[in-house]
């Protein structure tokens, strides 16, 4: 067990937690990609079965393994052929937020379940103390992870949402020197992810907002229910 501890990130307490929540986060996240393509005209994800909730379908066990053990990971991305939307660019930056945006519904729905416990006493009644502490870390590794996977993915930078958003959104002048240049920019993807100095100025701060987007809206639905 010390063994294992030493090459994951995540507390042992807490990893069937956060396993839980990688499976619902990634799996949603992955099916809103592939259902938006086939409701505006692309049934590529459809026809490869990737239109479905079954999260053995969307996970690469490569990228969850370095989730744990490096802090980034991915699922297997869905394909999208924008050439069968009848507007491509617009179709396609709906497609490619879809993604994101499943995951900030997720954790304003989590951050509202968890408002409703607390407000309500179902918290406070829990006397067992191993089922009190496993419901607080779950909902507090559910909320922070899916606000950091809607901030992280919006980041302009391939192979990431946020890129794919910009390309379609770019006038086609600069489209095509971003495609020129993908490489490269997939390259300083990768330096922003495992040089520890350049993540203090990435990755740990969309931790620290994930972390205060969840506080937020726990405090505006505890508000909203006069709680």
């Amino acid at each position: 067990m010390d063994f294992l501890q030493s090459i994951i990130r995540i507390p042992l307490q807490q990893l069937p937690f956060f396993l839980i929540t990688i499976v619902i986060a990634f799996t949603v996240h992955e099916f809103s990609h592939a259902y938006f393509a086939n409701k505006f005209g692309d049934p590529t994800a459809r026809m490869l079965g990737r239109m479905t909730l079954n999260p053995a379908v969307h996970f690469d066990l490569f990228g969850i393994i370095l989730l744990l053990i490096a802090g980034f990971g991915w699922a297997r991305p869905v394909p999208v052929n924008r050439d069968n939307f009848s507007r491509p660019r617009l179709m396609g930056v709906i497609v490619s937020a879809a993604g994101p945006i499943s995951n900030l519904l997720l954790g304003i729905l989590g951050s509202f379940i968890y408002a409703i416990l607390l407000g309500t006493g179902i918290i406070d009644s829990i006397t067992n103390e191993q089922l009190l502490r496993a419901v607080v870390w779950f909902f507090g590794i559910f909320i922070q992870f899916n606000f950091f996977l809607f901030l992280f993915n919006l980041i302009p930078l391939p192979p990431l949402d946020g890129y794919r958003i910009v390309e379609d959104v770019a006038p086609r002048t600069i489209r095509g020197s971003l495609q020129q240049y993908e490489q490269w920019l997939s390259f300083v993807f990768l330096l922003v992810i495992f040089i520890p100095g350049l993540r203090n100025y990435t990755i740990t701060p969309m931790n620290n907002w994930s972390i205060q987007i969840g506080n937020d809206f726990l405090k505006l639905f505890l508000k909203l229910f006069g709680m």
